[in-house]
């Protein structure tokens, strides 16, 4: 999908506040409220932007996360794809290099992160499973990481949450009829939700729509604390996400770039920084699930 200027603006728009009014999308871009209308719709029945709610961790209570380095025997799609169907596992990719498959693991605790990880060994074609389990989250996009100052209280707003986790653009008369209030009520509810941290409405947007097609995973391990290596890799601008973590190496992360050229530029800057004494690195060749929400969605 070809996007103009104006679109960009809103995609941009939409990933720092996925509720944005048509009103306020419109005053931003230059257009009429209508036509902001129309090309958000546009954005989303394309697939290109999906706009969702992203639930603090800490209120669906996943405190252990990991990173899974997968190998197979035989076809390594099928595997994803079972994998992708696990609700603990909102980030699946189909890689290069050494391991076929990447996934992310987050889940209730470490009990669980240990169940998972064998449920996941033991599937047919799985050959070999090797886990970085993550300490601390340093960079990333769809992670709130200040504390919520705002509590759920019942099952009305767990279930405004799930009904955003499918629609974070959900009009508020729409979002009462689906939950049983008024939409007064509904909205001080909502607005209460997000301003308290409990979640983020936010736009996911495919990297190839912003020209940024070119995912590239990479470990480092580095020589003493790990965190002042840490911090200066988060600051490399196509550096997306990034966690410390235990196991072969200290840091994991993904670089998003607009060209080979661009993914190869960054991998150097890391490789010079002088803490940094080994890295691996991996494409990302096809994107089998991202879902940072409660329930799987595979492509």
């Amino acid at each position: 999908m070809d996007l103009d200027e104006t679109d960009l603006a809103i995609v941009r728009g939409l990933q720092e506040d996925g509720r944005l009014t048509y009103e306020t999308l419109a005053q931003q871009v230059g257009l009429s409220r209508p036509a902001a209308r129309m090309r958000v719709q546009r954005l989303q029945e394309t697939g290109a932007v999906r706009v969702v709610a992203i639930v603090h961790p800490a209120v669906r209570r996943l405190t252990a996360s990991a990173h899974l380095a997968i190998d197979t025997d035989g076809a390594a799609t099928p595997v994803a794809r079972e994998i992708a169907a696990l609700p603990q596992a909102p980030f699946v990719t189909l890689t290069s290099g050494r391991r076929s498959i990447m996934a992310e693991l987050r889940t209730a605790g470490f009990a669980e992160l240990e169940r998972t990880i064998e449920h996941i060994r033991a599937l047919k074609g799985v050959r070999t499973v090797d886990p970085l389990v993550a300490t601390r989250h340093v960079k990333d996009p769809y992670l709130l990481t200040a504390e919520p100052t705002a509590t759920v209280q019942d099952e009305v707003d767990e279930q405004i949450l799930t009904e955003l986790e499918a629609d974070g653009r959900l009009p508020f008369a729409e979002l009462a009829g689906r939950v049983g209030l008024s939409a007064g009520a509904t909205r001080s509810r909502t607005l209460r939700l997000l301003d308290g941290g409990v979640a983020k409405v936010v736009a996911l947007v495919r990297p190839e729509v912003l020209g940024m097609g070119y995912l590239c995973g990479f470990s480092l391990r580095v020589d003493g604390p790990a965190a002042p290596a840490a911090e200066r890799v988060a600051r490399l601008e196509r550096v997306t996400f990034l966690s410390a973590c235990l196991g072969r190496a200290e840091l994991v992360g993904t670089i998003t770039a607009e060209s080979f050229g661009a993914l190869r530029t960054t991998l150097e800057e890391m490789r010079e920084l002088p803490a940094v004494r080994e890295m691996e690195s991996w494409l990302h060749l096809e994107l089998v699930k991202e879902q940072y929400g409660l329930g799987p969605r595979t492509a």
